[in-house]
């Protein structure tokens, strides 16, 4: 029989069990928002209001074209850094301050070398908007920072940043997961408007550490088209080919920040000309380029 002291003790243990129920409840709410590699990761960009990331682009690009039996080769490299602060969630997505910090390029071909004046974009900045899955919302803002290609005409950043973050699965992976995702670029000169759709196979090969931060390694096979029009020289200009590639990227899954990518693009395209002087001129491209989180 209970005496009223056990009454006392029981009165006692209720709460305490249901304290520590509540506790228990609390402490599964609080697991690791990345989840875990053996029930599967939840990637998304995570970066905090306030911070700044650094980021050093870096590519190499050859191309050639076949006009009238004659091989004309052309040699491009460039390098550009821009810092991005996060300004904090808008609607659920990331609102980010982009801003230039350098900027060069240097193009080699037949009719000579050419280094563009990009001195006006540097200190430049705007606002993009990026969803937790790595979608280029929007960089409406870039589009009106321009610097001068000489003959070739103005030229925006733009085209620069509608694909400069990778996009993440959207579901839980694991190693040798895979997922889709697609991309739209384009490009606008003063003669030329360009469009180049990506489609991407993304696969968790596993994990690696990157410069001190615990990341995850991403293989993408990439497939895609480029179709262009416009006027040059006179002549009206249609463009058509291919594209395909590979890229590795990585990223800090704890941090929910880009790291790095290292991709190359191959281009077969066809540029038609139309009127008086109408002929089909192969091009062929090759491309690398490397994104790295400097800071």
């Amino acid at each position: 029989m209970f005496c009223k002291q056990d009454l006392k003790r029981c009165a006692v243990l209720i709460p305490i069990v249901i304290v520590i129920g509540l506790l228990a409840g609390c402490a599964a709410k609080t697991a690791d928002p990345w989840g875990d590699p053996t029930t599967g990761l939840i990637l998304q960009y995570r970066m905090t209001e306030g911070q700044v990331l650094k980021y050093l682009v870096s590519g190499e690009q050859t191309q050639n074209m076949e006009v009238m039996g004659q091989s004309i080769d052309t040699q491009s490299s460039s390098e550009s850094g821009f810092s991005v602060k996060s300004k904090g969630l808008q609607e659920g997505n990331l609102l980010l301050g982009v801003t230039i910090d350098s900027m060069s390029i240097n193009i080699s071909s037949p009719q000579g070398d050419l280094s563009p004046d990009t001195s006006s974009v540097l200190g430049k900045s705007f606002d993009m908007t990026l969803s937790p899955l790595g979608k280029e919302l929007d960089v409406s803002g870039a589009e009106a920072i321009e610097y001068d290609m000489g003959a070739a005409g103005k030229r925006s950043i733009g085209s620069n940043f509608q694909a400069a973050f990778p996009d993440l699965a959207g579901k839980p992976v694991k190693i040798g997961d895979t997922w889709t995702s697609t991309d739209i670029i384009t490009e606008k000169t003063d003669e030329l408007e360009i469009q180049i759709n990506f489609e991407s196979v993304n696969t968790l090969e596993g994990f690696e550490t990157v410069d001190g931060l615990e990341c995850v390694k991403v293989t993408a096979d990439v497939t895609g088209t480029v179709v262009g029009q416009g006027e040059q020289m006179g002549l009206q200009l249609a463009i058509e080919g291919e594209v395909q590639g590979k890229g590795t990227w990585y990223f800090a899954y704890k941090e929910g920040i880009f790291v790095m990518d290292t991709t190359s693009i191959s281009t077969d395209a066809i540029i038609s000309t139309s009127g008086a002087q109408a002929m089909s001129i192969p091009m062929k491209q090759e491309m690398t380029m490397e994104t790295k989180l400097v800071k």
